[in-house]
């Protein structure tokens, strides 16, 4: 069998020890039901209407797709059309014998080749008028032609300018100067152990408000090789918030949680994923963002808070950045929260955090807990 040598990687910033220990090379990764960034992985096959569901909404397919390709297809577009309408302008011409009629006879001045009337199609599609091309009065097939020509470039303008602007405006931009920390922790707050995790607006212009919402994600592989997915909101305190300045999420593990009878070696027997949202309107624009984020089992550090990060200054509020995802332990049973509240939440006493491997973070021996009431600890 083959094995992945075992080291240690010690990380001072955030105060945890990470181990690397053995582990089967043919283990199978989990897939996450939702990345890091937001984005699902998620690809469909034989979808109702296949490719004519793109073609019906196609303003919002040219706001998706990127740059380089919205660019290279209304580039594209100009330039069949130029050559279109060009190959029109010099059929009339062909057509009306141009190319030996003396000047005062010609459908459209000065175009007595292809060559031409590409030129004169570029120069009317562009809004240009040089002036040296024009149509006259002798043909009306042209002069209809230039009016349609004229309608289709407002039209094809109307669009690149519109898609421009709707993908400069994009929340998904928006969205990323908004984030969740990279981990979620477990610690003692007015002695009830909670999960919280970090929310943060990375820009100096306020979020008006903003809704927070969290869904516990669960899949189970069946036999025959589907997946059955189920979903469970989780309840937090302070769904809505004016992200001002840095806030924490927190979920009681309380009677009713999902996890409240998970302890720190449950979390890596269950295969989870905590997808957590927050939907806010921007008030320098007023559209409407969502951030998105999710957290496993391992994203998940028991016997951690996040340091603090706010400090209050002489006309401002001082914010560190540097500390948004920084961590440190903390005195915290490694029990779940149904055996803690079965013990009774002593009220005094000393607790020994045991050592061993937790969620691949190793719980440092000397750390003691104290019990006293009327404490809140973090």
């Amino acid at each position: 069998m083959s094995t992945e040598r075992s080291e240690q990687v010690i990380d001072t910033c955030c105060t945890t020890v990470h181990t690397l220990g053995r582990q089967n090379a043919k283990k199978e990764k989990s897939l996450r039901y939702m990345q890091k960034d937001g984005k699902f992985p998620v690809m469909f096959q034989q979808a109702p209407g296949d490719w004519t569901t793109y073609w019906v909404d196609i303003f919002t397919s040219l706001v998706e797709i990127r740059w380089r390709m919205m660019f290279l297809i209304f580039s594209l577009n100009n330039i069949v059309s130029w050559l279109l309408f060009g190959l029109c302008y010099w059929l009339i011409a062909h057509v009306n014998g141009d190319s030996d009629n003396a000047d005062d006879d010609l459908c459209v001045s000065n175009v007595r080749d292809f060559t031409g009337a590409f030129l004169f199609s570029m120069e009317t599609g562009a809004t240009i008028g040089y002036g040296y091309r024009h149509v006259t009065e002798n043909s009306i097939v042209a002069i209809i032609l230039v009016t349609i020509q004229i309608v289709f470039s407002c039209i094809l303008d109307t669009v690149v300018i519109g898609v421009v602007v709707a993908k400069m405006a994009s929340a998904r931009k928006r969205a990323q100067t908004v984030g969740f920390s990279r981990c979620a922790v477990v610690n003692l707050r007015d002695r009830v152990l909670c999960l919280s995790w970090r929310l943060g607006d990375f820009r100096g212009n306020h979020i008006l408000e903003g809704v927070v919402s969290v869904q516990l994600i669960r899949y189970v592989k069946r036999p025959v090789g589907s997946i059955v997915i189920t979903y469970q909101d989780l309840d937090i305190e302070e769904r809505e918030i004016v992200l001002a300045t840095p806030t924490t999420i927190i979920h009681k593990l309380e009677p009713g949680s999902p996890l409240y009878n998970m302890g720190p070696d449950d979390l890596m027997d269950n295969h989870f994923e905590l997808v957590v949202s927050f939907t806010y309107t921007g008030d320098s624009t007023g559209i409407l963002h969502q951030t998105r984020a999710s957290y496993t089992s391992a994203d998940i550090r028991w016997g951690q808070r996040f340091q603090d990060m706010l400090k209050m200054g002489k006309k401002h509020y001082k914010l560190d950045y540097s500390l948004f995802n920084v961590t440190t332990w903390v005195p915290v049973p490694f029990l779940s929260a149904e055996e803690y509240d079965r013990r009774g939440r002593p009220a005094d006493g000393t607790t020994l955090l045991p050592i061993g491997k937790r969620n691949r973070h190793i719980a440092q021996p000397t750390l003691l807990m104290r019990f006293k009431p009327g404490i809140k600890e973090e």
